[in-house]
């Protein structure tokens, strides 16, 4: 896995730990989480928005 062992992965693990603080970790974990989801979610929805103007609009100020 790109040349990283398990020590190297503790490693980084502690860092993150304490940067973030463990009680922030499970956030952290849901928001990767649920950004992945809507991501292949996004990828698998065909339908677009369109949001260019018709000629009739016209800008408010």
């Amino acid at each position: 896995m790109f040349g990283l062992g398990l020590p190297e992965l503790l490693i980084i693990l502690v860092i993150v730990v304490l940067l973030f603080g463990a009680g922030r970790l499970p956030q952290i974990g849901s928001g990767i989480g649920e950004g992945i989801r809507n991501f292949k979610k996004a990828m698998k929805d065909k339908n677009e928005v369109d949001v260019t103007p018709t000629k009739g609009e016209t800008k408010e100020k």
